[in-house]
């Protein structure tokens, strides 16, 4: 059965959730209708619906004109194309000296920018997201102190774009990227060919610092972890101690009414904030050892 999108961005939660409301009452109905902020500090949000035939474009058009939204952009897609709207309109971000982009915005990229071509694909980390851009910036942050590392982990990596981001910047560095999904360790692998990295960076499936490769590289330098609340929390006795002392962490994945219980355990763990940045509803910390 053919799956149709229709998606737009437009200024504004309240809108977007008038915009989205509206779409349920169209005719053919979507089957879901999803409303969500494009967490880049742009204040943008996307609203989009899914439909088992054509929609009606002369209606969704007459919505966009009434909502003050970009005109929808259509699209048939395969039942397992869950990827091709976010590269309609999937912009660069930049992040400080950090610039993240699909292919299709190969023409786009600055001179003065470090480049990291991370796709659209099964595994959390574009850039986009509130807590990944968070965790670019931060390490931008330490990069403009004098920041070094020799020694970097990322744990829960994702697409691996964050210690990608380290082995662009310190090519010595011992990087080590894990996550508990073998799926994301695999885009993770592909991600680093992707961008001439082969190598730079050793993906592996592991849960915290279980692995016997994560422990033998410790203490690290520079810690990243982009995951949630509990795992955090969790895993906070660890990170202390496979930090070097003087070394910092950059925690994300932290809701901002969270942020201050995630400060204080690590805190009672020796790892103490030195800054902490929202973006949308997302905290992200600098700690240090």
């Amino acid at each position: 059965m053919p799956t149709f999108t229709a998606l737009t961005t437009l200024t504004g939660k309240a809108q977007a959730e008038a915009l989205g409301d509206a779409m349920e009452r169209l005719t053919p109905e979507p089957t879901g209708v999803g409303v969500f902020e494009v967490e880049d500090g742009s204040g943008l949000w996307e609203v989009g619906g899914y439909f088992t035939e054509a929609p009606d474009e002369a209606g969704l058009a007459l919505l966009a004109t009434l909502h003050e939204a970009k005109p929808f952009a259509v699209s048939e897609l395969p039942e397992t194309d869950w990827v091709a709207h976010v590269r309609r309109e999937l912009a660069p971000v930049e992040a400080g000296r950090f610039f993240v982009y699909g292919s299709h915005d190969a023409d786009k990229l600055p001179g003065d920018k470090i480049p990291l071509l991370i796709e659209a694909a099964m595994a959390f980390g574009t850039g986009h997201h509130g807590t990944t851009l968070g965790c670019l910036k931060a390490l931008d942050q330490l990069l403009d102190q004098g920041f070094t590392a020799s020694k970097v982990a990322d744990i829960g990596c994702g697409t691996a774009v964050l210690a990608m981001a380290a082995a662009r910047v310190w090519a010595d560095a011992d990087i080590l990227a894990s996550d508990i999904d073998q799926v994301a360790v695999d885009v993770a692998e592909a991600n680093m060919e992707a961008n001439g990295m082969k190598g730079a960076v050793k993906c592996l499936e592991a849960a915290g610092f279980d692995a016997p490769p994560l422990k033998d590289a410790s203490p690290y330098d520079l810690i990243f972890a982009n995951i949630l609340k509990g795992p955090l929390v969790a895993l906070s006795p660890d990170m202390a101690a496979h930090l070097r002392d003087g070394g910092y962490a950059i925690l994300s994945g932290i809701l901002n009414e969270q942020a201050d219980d995630v400060i204080a355990v690590y805190a009672q763990n020796g790892v103490n904030l030195v800054n902490r940045d929202e973006i949308g509803e997302w905290t992200t910390l600098i700690l240090r050892k």
